[in-house]
């Protein structure tokens, strides 16, 4: 009986540090958004006016804050698919058809993801550079003769929020194909063996054997990257773009920012936190519940 409480006592000493860390770091700042969001408050006075729902009343109403959260649901969508779906397709080539040099192709894909959101934003910034000095422009231009106008990439109402999401895809591809690389690797040979045995096709082998075995990574990777991808978008579109041309690519967090920080508008800030909050936890338990499937073991 000694014996059982000394080890709760320990698993308790051993889990408090990081349970009062979570609480001080994220549970408390999550309330305060909340707290906050109901009030009418510039965040640097001492005057705050409590208006309950009015800041959640005037946000469904604000144009705004609707192209922002389409310009997030645009990034989440297109980013996810294109990045997982290119980081499964190359993991799965260099892991079956044991291409020579993985290791080497692993470290190339891998270093856009160890580089600062903030370089990658400035590289892209100079390859969309709308003048022929730019490296897209420059490259289009061998096309075009001498009277070739750059395109404007991050000028340009139309296609502003793709140029921000080929950014983000290229950033994140070669860290999820590490993962699915470490996945696929896992799986027991003799089974891609007896499919072939059978006559199926490495296509086929693809999505009967390898796409069922690494389920469960797909479904964790998807979450946590749906996740970043907002956070991301933020970073690149404030080292980019600044949310032009005319709020073109405003998404979630930079109005969130736009409106406390600069606008002075602290409690509307929070209460665009709070919608972001809550978007993101729901679209999580949603992910979670349409990816579910019954866990294969090999």
């Amino acid at each position: 009986m000694n014996k059982t409480k000394e080890k709760r006592r320990f698993v308790i000493l051993c889990l408090a540090p990081a349970v009062i860390l979570f609480a001080i770091f994220m549970i408390y700042p999550t309330i305060n958004v909340f707290l906050m969001s109901t009030l009418k408050w510039g965040g640097f006075s001492d005057i705050k006016e409590f208006v309950g729902i009015n800041n959640f009343v005037i946000l469904f109403q604000d144009m705004n804050f609707i192209r922002a959260f389409q310009n997030t649901i645009f990034v989440i969508v297109v980013v996810t698919v294109f990045t997982l779906a290119l980081a499964i397709l190359f993991a799965a080539i260099l892991v079956r058809e044991k291409l020579k040099g993985q290791n080497f192709f692993r470290i190339i894909f891998y270093i856009p993801n160890i580089l600062s959101i903030v370089v990658i934003g400035a590289i892209f910034s100079a390859i969309y550079d709308p003048s022929t000095n730019g490296l897209l422009n420059s490259f289009l231009s061998l096309f075009h003769g001498d009277g070739w106008i750059g395109v404007q990439f991050l000028g340009n109402q139309s296609i502003v929020m793709y140029s921000i999401a080929f950014a983000l895809i290229w950033q994140a591809i070669g860290y999820y194909m590490v993962m699915y690389m470490a996945s696929m690797s896992s799986i027991p040979a003799h089974y891609y063996e007896a499919a072939e045995l059978d006559g199926c096709g490495k296509i086929k082998q693809f999505f009967m054997i390898t796409l069922p075995l690494i389920w469960t990574n797909i479904r964790t990777t998807l979450t946590f990257f749906v996740i970043s991808t907002i956070n991301l978008s933020f970073l690149l579109v404030q080292v980019m773009t600044t949310g032009g041309p005319d709020g073109a690519s405003r998404v979630l967090l930079f109005y969130l920012y736009d409106q406390a920080y600069n606008n002075a508008s602290y409690g509307y800030g929070m209460a665009i936190g709070a919608v972001t909050f809550l978007f993101s936890f729901l679209l999580s338990a949603t992910i979670n519940k349409i990816t579910e499937r019954d866990e294969l073991e090999y």
